[in-house]
């Protein structure tokens, strides 16, 4: 990845003196990327570095001072403590951060994504237009599972966004949303939808030392037919064959909320003696992914992987542990974009994928007012790590 800082060129003057703002959510992700960032501009060279443009371009951190506190009855504000006067403004905020508490009226209360939110824009509040732009930088989108209507119902995604582009936030960078057409309550702005596949394969290489990256001898699965596009992806990069479920639901029963489901149909070739990828946007309780490796165990799969770019595991982790005594699941992958707790960490299926430093990156290009569309394919990079896994160099 050296080679690839030198190789960018960003010789532009930045859009201002950059500024990253980490919620408390999103405190540990916050200062991992400002350490890239310190360490890439102090090693750069640029002839323009004393001119007035790239003034405060090299300092001992980017990130800015602020906080939230609280009045007893649980009510807030926000506050900034040092000028963001003309500054790009990045925030970094972890709305499945749950392990915050605050006390209400004498009892502990854990932060809901409510909570992170609305300390999001008390943040931006507290900015009050001083800086040349604002780039919120959210990994799960809050509210992304109510991206359309079914009935008569709000449409808080939606709603969300058109609240952060009112209050003069310029740009919103998400990972792998729900579904990216929410984009298009906010059609005059900035809108991106990130994909860490570069990171699963990564995370995979690294750590499995025997893969046979073939159509003979893997597959990549879709879980519903929802996510299609992202196994799409994968399998192309990796010229594999892809598979898919869908779920068959009953229409006539409502259980916690929404149908249930009946059986899980495969559609594809076979699965057979092959390891299989099966990737999704998140495990919630991860009930729908164990039945997806249960199905493929029972079609003589061989070792399931699956990656998913969000890890809430809302009921804990037991029913993966008994997944992986049982052999269902060889290994989990998820990112570190939403808290992670220390018993997953602990997991010894567990694979953590990092994306401080693609963050950084997409930070730094975004600065300077450079295209990060490279960033967003990573075919390249995709190409360039399976050539030395093949090798043997990773």
């Amino acid at each position: 990845m050296a080679e690839r800082e030198e190789m960018r060129n960003l010789e532009t003057i930045p859009v201002g003196s950059l500024g990253i703002i980490a919620l408390k959510s999103c405190q540990n992700l916050g200062e991992k990327i400002d350490r890239y960032l310190v360490k890439w501009r102090t090693e750069r060279e640029n002839e323009h570095k004393d001119s007035l443009a790239f003034k405060g371009y090299q300092r001992d951190s980017y990130l800015i001072n602020t906080k939230v506190p609280r009045f007893g009855s649980g009510e807030a504000k926000g506050e900034i403590l040092e000028s963001v006067r003309g500054a790009d403004l990045y925030l970094l905020v972890d709305v499945a951060n749950y392990s915050l508490t605050y006390s209400l009226c004498g009892h502990e209360n854990h932060m809901s994504p409510d909570d992170h939110y609305a300390d999001l824009k008390r943040i931006i509040s507290a900015v009050g237009g001083k800086a040349r732009r604002i780039t919120v930088i959210m990994p799960f989108l809050y509210e992304s599972r109510q991206h359309k209507r079914t009935a008569r119902e709000s449409l808080d995604c939606a709603i969300m966004l058109q609240e952060l582009t009112n209050m003069g936030v310029d740009n919103i960078i998400t990972f792998d949303a729900h579904d990216p057409r929410v984009q298009n309550a906010i059609p005059l702005n900035g809108f991106e939808t990130v994909s860490p596949t570069y990171q699963f394969i990564k995370g995979l290489l690294k750590n499995i030392p025997d893969l046979q990256i073939d159509s003979g001898h893997m597959m990549v699965i879709s879980p519903d037919e929802g996510g299609m596009s992202r196994a799409i992806y994968m399998a192309n990069v990796l010229g594999l064959d892809m598979g898919m479920f869908y779920k068959r639901r009953d229409y006539t029963k409502i259980v916690n909320g929404r149908n249930p489901i009946v059986a899980h149909e495969f559609l594809g070739s076979s699965v057979e003696g092959k390891d299989v990828i099966v990737i999704d946007d998140m495990i919630s309780s991860g009930e729908s992914v164990l039945e997806v490796a249960q199905e493929l165990k029972a079609r003589k799969a061989n070792r399931v992987f699956i990656c998913s770019t969000f890890g809430l595991f809302t009921n804990g982790l037991d029913k993966f542990d008994e997944a992986y005594e049982k052999g269902l699941i060889s290994r989990v992958l998820t990112t570190n974009l939403i808290y992670q707790t220390p018993e997953l960490l602990s997991r010894p299926y567990y694979i953590n994928c990092d994306l401080s430093k693609y963050i950084a990156y997409i930070i730094d290009t975004l600065n300077h007012d450079a295209s990060i569309s490279d960033l967003l394919n990573p075919n390249d990079r995709i190409q360039a790590a399976l050539t030395k896994y093949k090798n043997g160099e990773y």
